[in-house]
């Protein structure tokens, strides 16, 4: 036999005793066949569903036995019913409807499963051995006492007694994790689904002494740590009053920024010379063009003064003495 298949052994107050105790050959043969027990756990899985899970299609719908609107010449999509899939309250397309889930799994099949299965802990050293369970009376506190002194308190515990055992069924029940079941009943699901097994030794038949129990590697540590209990809540009245938050200082206001000071006008420069005497000399241009120009004198230097006055006595004897014209009687 492999050192794998000897486990501890407890007294049946949880006291370790020093030597392990070798499992038989019969079922602990160290085989472990993963496709047989996925088999076992899929079948025995299916076999737990109802199957009464049903809908109702558009046949079996109330209502829905007029067309609602005509076929042609509203716009909209041609419909025959209310109670189409397609229409609130209408049919259920594609749902279930009462099946019968169960797979029937070989005799020999189901067996090689179960001793897979506890194969599978023993190598794990999840199996430990008890002796005999004697309960005068249920006592919830005693199973869970016992848990502790063997280390699997916080874990998913399956207990595999000789014979049914009332007083140890009703003290276990009230336990989250912790099943109690015949040893001939357990299945390959039962037993994979625990993390721990507690075995009674009778249930086993005559075992053979092992090494020293100090030589076996202890268990695997907890997977997950007990819940730390909420602490009591205080009483309305020994609370503390509420310290009133301060209140945050206020902000001071941002300065508003200063306009910066108009820029005084620059001083005009002065002006060059030559600049400005070119300035004078086009106003004087301007101002000589607005005055008319002065008459030119006449051809032997007499001023046009004089020649104007010449003219005036010639037109006096054109009109006549009288100043009328004359060739018109009076």
């Amino acid at each position: 036999m492999s050192e794998a298949l000897e486990v501890l052994a407890y007294a049946a107050d949880g006291t370790r005793r020093p030597r392990a105790v070798r499992l038989p050959a019969d079922p602990f043969d160290g085989t472990v066949h993963e496709a047989v027990l996925h088999q076992a756990v899929t079948a025995f899985l299916a076999n737990q569903r109802q199957g009464t899970a049903q809908t109702k299609t558009r046949s079996f719908v109330t209502g829905g036995n007029q067309k609602p609107w005509r076929q042609k010449g509203t716009g909209r999509a041609r419909q025959g019913s209310t109670r189409s899939p397609l229409w609130p309250g209408g049919g259920t397309m594609f749902g279930p409807h009462p099946r019968e889930y169960r797979r029937g799994i070989p005799r020999k099949v189901r067996r090689l499963a179960r001793r897979s299965a506890l194969n599978a802990r023993a190598r794990e050293h999840a199996i430990s051995v008890i002796a005999p369970l004697a309960f005068e009376e249920p006592k919830t506190r005693r199973v869970a006492e016992l848990l502790g002194r063997l280390g699997i308190e916080n874990r998913r515990v399956l207990v595999l007694t000789e014979a049914v055992n009332a007083n140890l069924l009703l003290s276990a029940r009230n336990l989250q994790d912790v099943s109690v079941m015949r040893y001939a009943d357990a299945s390959a699901y039962d037993i994979l689904r625990a993390d721990a097994l507690v075995i009674e030794e009778p249930a086993l038949g005559t075992l053979e002494s092992g090494v020293e129990a100090s030589t076996i590697a202890p268990p695997p540590p907890v997977a997950k740590a007990p819940r730390a209990p909420k602490p009591p809540r205080e009483p309305a009245k020994a609370r503390a009053p509420k310290v009133a938050k301060k209140a945050a200082p206020a902000k001071k206001p941002v300065a508003e920024k200063k306009a910066p000071p108009a820029r005084s006008a620059a001083p005009a420069k002065p002006a060059k010379a030559h600049e400005a005497a070119k300035a004078h000399e086009a106003a004087k241009a301007h101002e000589a063009a607005k005055k008319p120009a002065a008459k030119k004198p006449g051809a032997h230097g007499a001023p046009a003064a004089k020649k104007e006055a010449a003219k005036e006595p010639a037109k006096d004897a054109k009109k006549g003495k009288s100043g009328k014209k004359p060739g018109k009687k009076e």
